[in-house]
């Protein structure tokens, strides 16, 4: 299967404005999920927690901020950072704020939601904490609509 664009060649910044590689976390598999400080979906940041507790051996979780749905991310950079660790204990991986649909989509969301980039699916972000699993090769896996919660089966039998 040839992609267009590898995964790993994608830039994106950590919510403290330093470089992420995702090639870092090559051989581990990865889930991507646009986070929001005041949505219906916010605690899911718990299991999204528990479940990286679980699976950091060999899952990396890595939180989106988008303000994009019903502007419920209108925080700064710190305001969310600190929004995370003091509510939820968040010790995975949260990127700059970006825009995950639109004109402005974020490539790292382009290659996410647009077949001819990860050679399996097309999908669109509908809301807040839509996940997306990509293997320990940076293959596209499938993604999950809001209502899944990060310890559903429907991950979690990707990480067995």
């Amino acid at each position: 299967m040839e992609f267009k664009k590898s995964l790993y060649d994608i830039e994106i910044n950590s919510i403290s404005g330093d470089k992420i590689n995702l090639a870092d976390f090559k051989g581990k598999k990865i889930l991507f999920v646009n986070v929001a400080s005041k949505c219906g979906f916010t605690p899911q940041y718990e299991g999204l927690q528990e479940l990286y507790e679980l699976y950091k051996d060999k899952l990396m979780i890595i939180g989106v901020p988008s303000n994009q749905f019903g502007g419920q991310e209108p925080g700064s950079a710190d305001q969310i950072q600190n929004f995370c660790k003091l509510n939820y204990g968040v010790t995975f991986l949260i990127t700059e704020k970006v825009a995950v649909k639109g004109e402005n989509q974020h490539p790292l969301y382009n290659w996410l939601t647009n077949k001819e980039m990860n050679g399996v699916k097309n999908s669109s972000v509908k809301w807040n904490f839509q996940k997306y699993l990509v293997d320990e090769n940076g293959v596209f896996i499938d993604y999950y609509f809001s209502l899944t919660k990060p310890m559903s089966k429907k991950i979690t039998k990707h990480l067995i």
